[in-house]
């Protein structure tokens, strides 16, 4: 199978799970209703740590490689400053889609990543396409349940235009291959830029959401996702 074919049918694949976790979060009902609850904040919490394990074992690492302290720390700030930025802008038009904007800000840089990747090894390619998947199945839950609870739109909607977002995947995977793959610069700029975003909506939005009054297994939920990531890194370094 050629490169590329791999890369559209793995960064796909990565994407599917976005609308896959949409899906669970549309039909999933726990009874009693405390745990239906207590489950809600753990996934919550396990999507935050999803998140907090691609910036400090995929795109932190693997983006300073390439760029120097003061690139590092001008696109790591801006990208923190971007995202505040837009989080006042939903706020003010009281839009909550900052798991949305989360789960996109760590696919499309990782999508960007495994398409470069593929130049150098198709294994480590495939060990992060894996891992994109499983860290897009929480936030694809996530962000359905935070745009369903906000706005009027339809369950069919929704996770339609969830499996529409999963296409970015091979264009982004596809540009990493093709354009990038001789600019690593430019691809670890991206990275760490995508970083600073992130880490700013796990602390404004997802942490404090995953908080649940008298309960307190929600934040092993983050344990779980942070453990992912490790189980992952070691993977890829094997």
């Amino acid at each position: 199978m050629s490169d590329v074919i791999q890369i559209v049918a793995l960064t796909l694949m990565a994407g599917i799970a976005m609308p896959l976790g949409a899906s669970l979060a549309a039909v999933e009902r726990i009874s009693p209703f405390w745990l239906e609850t207590e489950v809600r904040h753990g996934v919550i919490a396990f999507g935050g740590g999803a998140l907090l394990s691609a910036v400090a074992l995929v795109l932190v690492p693997e983006g300073v490689a390439d760029l120097s302290i003061f690139t590092v720390a001008v696109c790591f700030t801006a990208g923190g400053a971007l995202f505040m930025a837009l989080d006042i802008w939903l706020a003010a038009n009281k839009t909550p889609l900052n798991q949305l904007a989360a789960m996109l800000s760590d696919f499309v840089p990782e999508a960007l990543a495994l398409g470069a990747t593929f130049t150098v090894s198709s294994e480590a390619g495939l060990l992060l396409a894996g891992i994109i998947a499983l860290q897009n199945l929480p936030e694809g839950f996530n962000a359905y349940r935070e745009i369903s609870e906000a706005t009027e739109y339809s369950r069919g909607r929704i996770i339609g235009a969830f499996t529409a977002m999963a296409f970015l995947g091979p264009v982004a995977g596809l540009i990493g291959y093709f354009l990038l793959a001789g600019y690593p610069t430019v691809v670890s700029g991206i990275m760490v830029f995508a970083a600073g975003g992130i880490l700013y909506i796990v602390f404004q939005d997802i942490a404090p959401q995953a908080k649940l009054k008298n309960h307190w297994a929600p934040p092993l939920g983050a344990v779980g996702g942070f453990l992912l990531g490790v189980i992952g890194h070691m993977l890829v370094g094997a």
